[in-house]
């Protein structure tokens, strides 16, 4: 009976971030679009997604510091109800500052990936209900339907278009439907989060609240450890975001956006398959190696681009290097998780997001400047270079500090 309740949370929480994928995929590519079809001039659409990412990051905080006192499944539920909330009163906001305030209650994201409170606080139920040998492979799926719901999001973003041309609707109509759709999507997630068992629960009651005692001091130390090097692991990710490559290739190779999309697609669909090849390959070297000795590869490709002769070479090594670049995601998730006790996995999840989070703020700026500069190839460059310093180090801090499925094999 325990195992049928543990399987039907664990579906929950596969169609949850299916489903939150799906609206985060959509988002991110209507709601620039939509503010400026509303009449908002780019300054005030700046403000309006800044003010979303504030949200995601004050969600974080609360799903980080938060969540267990309040209870798992209650926070997912609220955080949900929020983001449907959010994305009903975007679509009625006619001022700016209406607008900001429904995006930062709604923690809507432009980024195209949903990596907020939701996504710390399902890392933290998974592995406990899935023994320690499933627990790769289970994140493994949960990436690869999050990324498939972001891909199928972006198609979704074009249901405007269907509406406006199909049904005859009015353009403002038809954008203030998908608005609607994304919100709605949502309200499903938060019906969902409600079904699950107390399993979700498991070990969060022993947190009557974070404190020193709460984990012994070596543990509470491997924590901010690898906090820290996510978020150095973030700074080189921000200099080698998606909008920055096919910026670089755009400037360098003159291809059109057809191009541009046909190849970010294909990447997509690597980055998809990578996460089930990362789980097969962890569980013959271990996931430490497995997060390493993937992730450098994948910066050394990325290091060719700056040297590739055509926009085909190029491509090629573009769509290799997402076939390595994602291996270290259901992994390093894998990792932390099975490195603290079951009560801090919450804390643990939430402050790794936290610590990526600010580091991804860094660098989008110096790369736009290298780059107005003239210097495209420095970018790639600096991002790589970072990437591959942390790799090292992260080997070097963890390699000896094993999970239980490894420690007892």
């Amino acid at each position: 009976m325990a195992r049928r309740t543990e399987r039907a949370d664990r579906r929950l929480i596969y169609a949850a971030g299916l489903l939150r994928g799906l609206a985060a995929g959509a988002i991110s590519v209507l709601a620039a679009v939509y503010l400026a079809k509303r009449g908002f001039p780019e300054t005030e659409i700046g403000i309006v997604l800044s003010a979303g990412l504030a949200g995601v990051l004050a969600g974080t905080v609360y799903g980080t510091f938060c969540a267990d006192r309040v209870g798992r499944r209650r926070s997912l539920v609220l955080l949900a109800s929020l983001a449907g909330a959010g994305g009903f009163a975007l679509a009625w906001a006619e001022s700016p500052w209406a607008a900001s305030a429904a995006a930062f209650c709604g923690m809507v994201s432009a980024q195209g990936t949903d990596r907020g409170a939701a996504q710390a606080l399902e890392q933290a139920i998974l592995p406990g209900i899935v023994s320690a040998q499933e627990r790769t492979r289970v994140f493994a799926w949960y990436n690869a339907l999050q990324d498939a719901g972001g891909a199928a999001g972006a198609l979704l973003a074009a249901l405007p278009a269907v509406l406006r041309d199909g049904l005859a609707l009015p353009e403002a109509r038809a954008y203030e439907a998908t608005i609607f759709a994304y919100a709605a999507l949502f309200v499903a997630v938060g019906l969902l989060y409600a079904r699950l068992s107390r399993a979700a629960e498991a070990g969060a009651s022993a947190a009557s609240r974070l404190d020193a005692q709460a984990l012994p001091p070596s543990a509470k130390r491997d924590v901010y450890r690898f906090s820290a090097l996510s978020a150095l692991d973030a700074v080189g990710g921000g200099f080698i975001g998606s909008a920055l490559i096919a910026y670089y290739l755009y400037a360098r190779f003159g291809v059109g956006e057809g191009a541009l999309a046909l190849l970010f697609t294909a990447a997509r669909v690597m980055n998809v398959l990578s996460h089930f090849a990362a789980a097969w390959i962890a569980a013959r070297i271990g996931l430490v190696n497995t997060m390493v000795f993937t992730h450098i590869p994948s910066s050394l490709l990325l290091l060719t681009l700056p040297i590739a002769p055509t926009f085909t070479v190029a491509a090629a090594l573009f769509i290799l290097r997402e076939g390595l670049t994602e291996m270290d995601v259901p992994t390093r998730q894998s990792y932390l998780m099975a490195i603290v006790p079951e009560h801090e996995r919450s804390w643990a999840a939430g402050l790794s997001q936290l610590a990526r989070a600010a580091g991804r703020m860094i660098a989008p700026a110096f790369a736009g400047a290298a780059m107005q500069a003239g210097a495209l190839w420095l970018p790639l460059a600096a991002g790589a270079t970072i990437k591959i310093g942390y790799d090292l180090l992260l080997w070097r801090a963890f390699r000896r500090l094993k999970p239980p499925e490894e420690a007892e094999a």
